[in-house]
Formats: structure tokens, sequence, C-alpha cells
């Protein structure tokens, strides 16, 4: 196929819309299921670039949760603790331990659950019949894959009333080494950034402690392969082998350590027994359910433990996370990791870090204050590696 008909670009009043390669050759993909539209195809290559690049850096299946051409999450295939596999609805799956694709799968798509609504997935590896029965049930627009078991396919045909998109991209495309992009008639010309992110990057420790053990490194790896393909500025939050918190598309690099360090507590107090032990209702939905938890645990709009309000999601009234059970809960959760795709200039992103339990930072240098930014770190026993590398992506 050299090209595809798109039934619109960004939005409805962009037509006409197609995709084709600009060296004129057979298009790197199939589409095997739906029809997928322009931002649905921008998240599925920009997703794929980052799933493929984490596998050759970790050597780990590993997936991806995407949304408006920024991920979500990103995760490797480790084994879920049991109150992560809580947290994600996925305690009583058979066979998850023994399928890493899967895991992956589960972390990425459990990270950020409200973000994750309608997203698109890209998977490192071949995806199984396992991991299509995991992609089932939630609310998404497709799934970008090198290739799908027979059973798989059938699943994920039946997703969405047959009309679920599904794509297999050939693994061994390799793209020209020159990317083009028009902006109001104006022709952008570039190389690719083919920077390669490995543990070679964290090298240079500048930080009075020095000690990064090896799940920091693989931690780290994960966060800036995500920030690679994050929307500028942004800032990663790391953990066990997933990102927790992405702070994504700030003017301010504070406030997107602000925002993923509020997404990587929320994901920790996801597990907090208080919020593990809520009783819906059966007749409650995935969507609704999350947006209660997040309530439960951010005190959003509506008081979900309120009399006159519980009885529409509980079938018995919860026990209220104080501030206390909070404060409490994420002091116990230490050893995060964090990337920045661009220098911190004040200090103040290395204290709400810490706020969040991050120890571990790789960030470029190179800014003015970069003696006030070690400083810190080294006032709170924390390990700051300068990559010298940005990553900027828009």
């Amino acid at each position: 196929m050299k090209e595809f008909e798109l039934k619109y670009g960004c939005n409805p009043n962009q037509k006409p819309a197609h995709l084709d390669l600009l060296s004129g050759g057979d298009l790197p993909f199939e589409i095997l299921n739906g029809r997928p539209g322009y931002i649905n195809f921008m998240d599925a290559l920009n997703s794929w670039q980052l799933v493929k690049e984490l596998k050759a850096a970790t050597g780990m299946p590993c997936a991806t949760s995407f949304k408006h051409v920024s991920p979500t999450s990103a995760a490797v295939g480790k084994v879920l603790p049991i109150e992560l596999k809580k947290a994600c609805f996925v305690e009583d799956v058979a066979g998850l331990d023994e399928n890493p694709l899967a895991c992956a799968y589960v972390r990425a798509r459990g990270t950020d659950r409200m973000c994750s609504f309608g997203d698109w997935v890209a998977l490192s590896d071949v995806c199984d019949e396992l991991t299509a029965s995991l992609i089932a049930p939630e609310v998404s627009d497709g799934v970008i894959a090198p290739g799908y078991t027979e059973k798989a396919l059938q699943i994920l045909k039946g997703k969405r009333k047959g009309s679920y998109n599904v794509v297999k991209i050939d693994p061994n495309y390799v793209p020209k080494e020159e990317e083009i992009k028009e902006v109001f008639g104006i022709a952008f010309h570039q190389g690719r950034n083919n920077f390669k992110i490995d543990e070679a990057l964290l090298g240079n420790i500048v930080t009075e402690n020095k000690e990064l053990p090896e799940d920091a490194k693989i931690d780290l790896i994960v966060s800036l392969i995500t920030l690679k393909y994050t929307q500028s500025n942004s800032v990663c939050f790391a953990y066990d082998g997933q990102a927790i918190g992405v702070g994504a598309g700030q003017q301010s690099r504070i406030h997107c350590t602000r925002l993923a360090g509020t997404k990587a507590d929320t994901w920790f107090l996801r597990q907090h027994p208080k919020t593990l032990g809520l009783k819906f209702r059966a007749d409650l939905g995935r969507a609704n359910r999350d947006n209660v938890i997040d309530g439960y645990i951010n005190g959003n709009e509506e008081d979900v433990c309120a009399d006159g309000i519980w009885q529409n999601y509980f079938t018995e009234q919860p026990e209220r996370l104080t501030e206390g059970d909070k404060k409490a809960w994420l002091a116990s959760r230490r050893n995060v990791s964090l990337g920045s795709d661009a220098f911190f200039p004040f200090s103040d992103n290395i204290k709400r870090a810490f706020a969040s339990g991050v120890k571990y930072i790789a960030e470029p240098g190179g800014s003015i204050r970069d003696d006030l930014v070690i400083e810190e770190c080294n006032k709170k026993g924390m390990v700051m590696a300068f990559t010298g590398m940005r990553l900027f992506h828009h």
C-alpha cells in the first residue's frame, strides 16, 4: 500500500487528508482492522518508536499508552506486586506473571487511567491472546504491534462493534535520516533524533551520592525514552520499571514537575489499603470507577464520601482518605526516579520531586544555576546524572 486516505486531518474541516511515504515506496504498516485517523496515526507511529527503542535499551518486552501524541505511561514487562494488580483490576488474571508483554501493558494502561481513556496502545512484541484479552475491556482507539496471533486478532476485531483499529508495523522499517515538517507553508528540515539512550548515558554523576543501583538505571532509561516522545516541556517520574507520572507540554518546568509529581502521588495512593478496599456498586462501569477513585484520592469536584453522594457509587460508605493517611503512605514510597527533557533552572524542581519520593535524577545539565540544583540534591542525599542531552519533542 503506497497511500492511505484518511477520513479527515487533525480536525473534521481539514480535508482532504492522506498518508504516503516521502520516498514513494510502500507504507511500512498494514491496517488489519478499522480505519485509523490522522491523530490515531500520529499516536501509533510515535508510540511504536518508543516501545521499539525501550526494548532495544532494556532487552525486555514493553508497552505504552498514548493520548494526543504524548505517552500517559510506558513500562517494561516486570511482574506486578499484588497491590498494583488490585489497583489495575487484574489480581485474578491467570497466567499474567508468566507473560512479560501482558505485564508491561497492564502497567502502562493502569498508570494514569484517567488520561488513558480512549488511548492508543503500542506493543514491542507480537500481541498474544492474553494481552489482547486485557486490551479488550478498556476504552481504546487502537493498537500497533509487529504482529498478532490468530486468537489475539480475533479478540481485537471484536472491540468497538468490529471497528477497533489494529495496525501491524514492519519492525525492520527504518525511516530516512532527514525529517521534513511543514508549518504555514514553510518546510522545516532536520536530522532525525537518533541519539541512543542507554545505561552509558548515566555515567556522569555530579552529586556527592554516586550510588545508582541497577533498578534505578532501568527506571531512568524508561523515563528518558518516554520523554523523547513526549510534548515538551516534559518531566517523567518512574518506578519499578514504569513511568508513573508524566508532566507534558507545560511552558514552565516547575509546572511539569508538579503535574508529574501529582500523577505519581495518585499512582501510589491508588495502592493505599483504603483505596483498594472501596466497595463499588456492581453496575458502575470502569470509566466511572476510575473517575470516582481519582475523586476519592484528590478531592475533586464532588465529595464521593458524602451522604447522598456515596450511594451513587458504593455499596457502603467509604472511610475517608485523610491528609494524614496520604502523607504517611507517600512518606514510605521512596527511591523514585525522575528524568527531565531539559535542565532544571531552579532548585524548586528538586524540592517538589523529593516530596514525591524521588531519589534518582537524570537531566541534561547546562543551566547557569546547576550548582544550586546540585547543592539541593546533596542536601537531600539524591543522586543526579547529567546526560548532556536535551530531549525536546514538538
